[in-house]
């Protein structure tokens, strides 16, 4: 299981608590698969992207227009947090429902 997030992000760091198997992967340091990316995408759409977050309101309405990939590609912390991939299943946020899925509650 893998939990793709920041290491300083505190939602990321409660799934690490509470999934003491997954490995974090700090996609602004390491980055993430095109294929994973995309993949999300297809499952999320939109809301895979932070429309609240500090990066996203830093950006002009050009950035904003861009492709979604490219930007999550240019922009790693705009991507909501934690898209947690458990084999075959992928999982975006640590909702309740998430978490109940995933056996923590």
């Amino acid at each position: 299981m893998q939990i793709y997030g920041l290491k300083n992000c505190d939602t990321c760091r409660k799934a690490m608590k509470a999934l003491p198997q997954a490995v974090l992967v700090d996609v602004r340091a390491d980055g993430m698969s095109a294929e994973l990316t995309k993949r999300a995408l297809v499952k999320f759409g939109d809301a895979l992207i932070n429309m609240r977050s500090t990066t996203w309101r830093g950006l002009d309405e050009t950035e904003r227009a861009r492709d979604p990939l490219d930007l999550l590609k240019s922009h790693p912390a705009l991507m909501k947090r934690p898209l947690i991939v458990d084999g075959e299943n992928i999982y975006l946020g640590w909702t309740p429902s998430v978490q109940a899925e995933l056996g923590v509650m």
